[in-house]
């Protein structure tokens, strides 16, 4: 009989169902989504670290976001196609490469899937502890401008963020700290530098990683520092996907383990039962026949079978010929069975 592995889950190296990635991977885009809600009302507190972070950037001249975001509201020929790639390849790429992954390098896919779950559960983390106001919705004296409001009637979004018009309401404006477009952009590029296996792939590795930091604090959506803090969680959660694998799997184990026991325990009688007939009964739907069924050999009965308790032809040596019977030639033509009395008894019998 062949081995199979149980597909109940995925063996290391595997492509796991789709049926069953789909469901995980959407409870936890959607527990990203709805996590993000949580603060959204904590404006006073989100300012304040949006403030501080900015402070922090300027003491150390790393406000990058300053220069790039007067850049691209001076030059429409920059911003607006900026805004596209801050309002779609964020929800489009990622899916993408994981698919790629899914489809084209299944050994390698669970271990980056379990990375970018895990990094995105990090990330709600730190919007719900760390509520922080984007650059676009400080004050106007401070020098930002919200290009995704200023170009809105070039695209689908409207004035909140990349939502759709209508939609805004959906967002939470205030999860900044870390940026998840950066973090997801660079699962992206690490992706494709490692199984990607042409010049472009490679190069789309380290330019898109790239873009995405640039666009996310050109279009005022993001500091600096976010983007920094979105490649740390990132880091982190690449250091977590082996032992969350692992966790993951023995669960699965545990879990299947128990279902065969109790599938095992459903299967056998309860104690004080009367013994199992089931072989017997088996054997007889099999058209089979115990060994040694009917045929009794006690000492009551030693001769039930006749002449087999010796060997031989007629159950002595000899082949049964009683000794000073044969003919004198040998050659045992008209020779007299041994006990042909006893013979006889038993054909009667």
């Amino acid at each position: 009989m062949p081995l199979t592995v149980p597909r109940t889950g995925a063996a290391p190296g595997s492509r796991p169902r789709w049926w069953t990635e789909l469901p995980l991977v959407a409870a936890v885009y959607l527990a990203y989504s709805a996590g993000r809600l949580l603060a959204r009302d904590d404006v006073d507190a989100a300012v304040g670290n949006g403030l501080s972070i900015l402070r922090l950037e300027r003491d150390l001249r790393i406000d990058f976001e300053t220069p790039l975001n007067d850049l691209f509201t001076h030059h429409a020929v920059i911003g607006v196609p900026a805004d596209f790639v801050y309002a779609s390849l964020h929800y489009l790429l990622t899916p993408a490469v994981l698919v790629w992954l899914w489809r084209r390098r299944p050994a390698h896919y669970r271990l980056m899937r379990t990375w970018l779950l895990v990094s995105t559960l990090m990330g709600l983390i730190g919007f719900t502890l760390m509520p922080t106001c984007p650059p676009r919705l400080l004050d106007a004296g401070h020098g930002f401008v919200d290009t995704m409001a200023q170009y809105a009637s070039y695209g689908w979004w409207g004035g909140e963020a990349s939502a759709p018009r209508g939609l805004g309401g959906f967002t939470n404006q205030y999860a900044a700290m870390p940026s998840l477009h950066v973090g997801w952009a660079l699962w992206c590029g690490v992706a494709l530098w490692l199984y990607g296996r042409t010049v472009w792939a490679k190069l789309g590795a380290v330019v898109y990683p790239l873009l995405i930091l640039i666009v996310v604090m050109g279009t005022a959506n993001h500091y600096f520092l976010d983007g920094v803090a979105g490649m740390a969680v990132m880091g982190v959660g690449a250091l977590l996907a082996r032992p969350a694998l692992r966790l993951a799997d023995r669960v699965r184990g545990r879990r299947r383990g128990a279902a065969e026991q109790s599938a095992d325990a459903a299967g056998q009688p309860s104690s004080g039962a009367a013994p199992d007939a089931s072989g017997d009964d088996a054997r007889r739907d099999r058209g089979t026949t115990p060994v040694g069924a009917g045929c009794d050999t006690s000492a009551r009965e030693p001769e039930r079978i006749p002449r087999q308790h010796d060997g031989g032809a007629g159950g002595r040596p000899g082949g049964g010929v009683r000794a000073g019977h044969a003919r004198p030639d040998g050659d045992g033509a008209d020779a007299v069975p041994a006990d042909a009395d006893d013979g006889a008894a038993a054909a009667a019998r």
